[in-house]
């Protein structure tokens, strides 16, 4: 037996000891549940038999009967909660096999070469990640999962889609789609062997054991804490959830080293499956994380605000990427990995399975809603610089002068007084006071209104079906986060709440563009790592936030008259808005 093995098989016993002792505990609990029952049975078995006779221990018999019949009640009560809790299921895309053959084909061979079971079905997550989900539970078989594991596409016998029992016991692998469009076939499945590799500690009954009670533990605790229950049924579950974190707490040390024994051990396997170039897909999996964080925040994030979402969000991180390496000087290198075959051509619609994703996105980032609707439209990249970045622009400026005409800001001197300028907003921010003054009081409006617009944006749900995503990747009807549990959305917000000072930079630039365009022939455009840009002359211009913010933050106008005059805007000329 080799090193590796040897190893291995440590990592193994290691994790099944954590996951007995993590049983050990629940059957301590279920012990202490029926103590004062069996301290009852031997009473009244004594009683029988003429032992323990007299009016003190009839009292004590009756009292710890009492006492029993209370526990035994209250364990019920517990044990009824955390069977019916609904274990929270990551947000996902199903793709079925039929969708995705090949891929499935992939997953299946990976899992054969590592000895494993393979995983009952495949999922899409926006994320660049990849992990197991155990997905047994009842009330998620329900769920988008459930037609992965007896839909039309599963095949008989051992691989994902597979009908069969054990199939359908097996966790459900949960990938980036950022990796598929990134990584070349071979870079994926090189690091996704150590994930298939979990599998196999999966398959073991004490650490599937032991992984349903803490997991149960802690749904109820999440029940408990979900908002809108009356105090009938809120009572009841408010109790659960202080024994489940009792018993959570007793619970938490053993079942991370659990999890740490058995991912170590999954990598210790999979090193037997493409380990050389594992270690140089990892530097893909750092480089798409950083892509893919960028795009987000930078690109997806300004077209969320406005009611649109890029409906190509894995596409476009190819792009961003490609960016980001030319920039650093890495292009040569990665464009010869970039000729090799995607991964994301083992997807029978990868277009159908970027539109999924990238509307789940848009919902688990900004809380957009479920489906698209008048007010939340998909963008292609192409229309991009027009339906977002000019349509941001124009909207940020009118509602700059909306806000400059509630404080009654008297309109710039020029030949037609009635309409918007730039002059004006600028005037009003390097007149007397300076920020002090007029800006905290345009700032402040500027927060307000937004508040407002954001307040009265569409609300999650209704609207039409994006279209074709087709029943490969889910249908319609099916919302990713259902499983979730209920919560406020978005889940995981990608930046904390602007400032009045940044809104009012954000506003003055835009008005700034505006006016570029309007005057300097400039013209709106989208930068992969920056999100909407300035192009004058086809090039991208990236010195305007200096100068705004001189004139925002101290009231000095001299270096954005300088940009103006160097670019060739006329501020005293007319702007058009939304």
């Amino acid at each position: 037996m080799s090193g590796t093995d040897v190893g291995e098989e440590l990592g193994a016993r290691a994790a099944q000891a954590r996951a007995l002792a993590l049983l050990r505990i629940r059957s301590r609990a279920l012990a202490v549940a029926i103590l004062p029952a069996a301290v009852a049975v031997v009473l009244f078995a004594a009683d029988a038999q003429g032992h323990l006779a007299g009016s003190a221990w009839d009292a004590a018999r009756w009292t710890v009967l009492g006492v029993a019949v209370l526990v035994l009640l209250v364990s019920a009560l517990v044990a009824v909660a955390v069977a019916r809790a609904r274990p929270a299921m990551s947000p996902t895309v199903p793709v079925a096999e039929e969708g995705a053959p090949d891929l499935y084909r992939l997953v299946r061979d990976l899992a054969d070469r590592l000895d494993v079971p393979a995983p009952s079905a495949i999922a899409l997550t926006p994320d660049c990640d990849s992990w197991l989900e155990d997905r047994t539970h009842r009330a998620l078989r329900k769920g988008p999962g459930a037609a992965l594991r007896k839909g039309p596409g599963a095949s008989p016998g051992k691989g994902p889609g597979a009908s069969s029992e054990g199939a359908d016991t097996a966790p459900v692998l949960v990938i980036g789609s950022p990796f598929l469009w990134w990584m070349r076939v071979a870079e994926l499945r090189a690091v996704l062997a150590p994930v298939v590799a979990g599998t196999g500690p999966s398959a073991h009954p004490d650490i599937a054991a032991a992984r349903r009670f803490v997991r149960g533990l802690d749904a109820v605790i999440a029940d408990a804490a979900a908002p809108g229950r009356g105090p009938v049924r809120g009572a009841p579950l408010a109790f659960a959830g202080w024994v489940a974190r009792l018993l959570l707490r007793a619970c938490r040390d053993h079942a991370a080293e659990m999890e740490r024994c058995v991912a170590a051990a999954a990598s210790l396997r999979a090193q037997t499956v493409d380990y050389g170039l594992r270690i140089a897909a990892q530097e893909q999996v750092g480089l798409a994380y950083a892509g893919w964080d960028r795009l987000l925040t930078r690109v997806a994030l300004p077209a969320w605000r406005m009611g649109r979402w890029p409906s190509r969000l894995d596409a476009g991180v190819v792009s961003a990427l490609t960016e980001l390496s030319r920039r650093d000087r890495l292009a040569d290198g990665f464009a010869l990995r970039l000729g090799e075959r995607p991964a994301c051509d083992l997807l029978e619609q990868p277009g159908a399975a970027d539109e999924a994703a990238s509307l789940l996105a848009a919902r688990l980032f900004h809380g957009g809603p479920a489906e698209s609707g008048p007010g939340w439209a998909p963008v292609d990249w192409q229309q991009y610089p027009d339906e977002v970045v000019d349509r941001k622009w124009r909207s940020e400026a009118a509602r700059l002068h909306r806000v400059l005409d509630t404080l009654g800001v008297p309109r710039a001197s020029a030949a037609d007084p009635a309409v918007p300028t730039l002059a004006r907003v600028m005037e009003h921010l390097s007149g007397p006071g300076g920020p002090e003054g007029p800006g905290e009081a345009l700032a402040a409006g500027i927060g307000a209104a937004v508040a407002r617009e954001e307040a009265g944006a569409p609300a999650p749900g209704g609207g039409q079906g994006a279209g074709g995503q087709g029943q490969a990747f889910g249908g319609p009807a099916d919302d990713p986060l259902d499983a979730w549990g209920p919560g406020p959305l978005p889940l995981f917000p990608l930046q904390p709440p602007r400032t009045g000072t940044e809104l009012l930079a954000d506003h003055v630039a835009a008005m700034v563009c505006c006016a570029a365009v309007d005057t300097a022939g400039a013209a709106p455009g989208l930068d992969w790592l920056d999100g909407p840009a300035l192009l004058v002359g086809g090039t991208r211009r990236a010195d305007l936030a200096d100068p705004v913010l001189s004139l925002v933050e101290d009231g000095d106008p001299d270096p954005l008259l300088a940009w103006l005059a160097e670019v060739g805007v006329r501020s005293d000329k007319p702007v058009r808005l939304v």
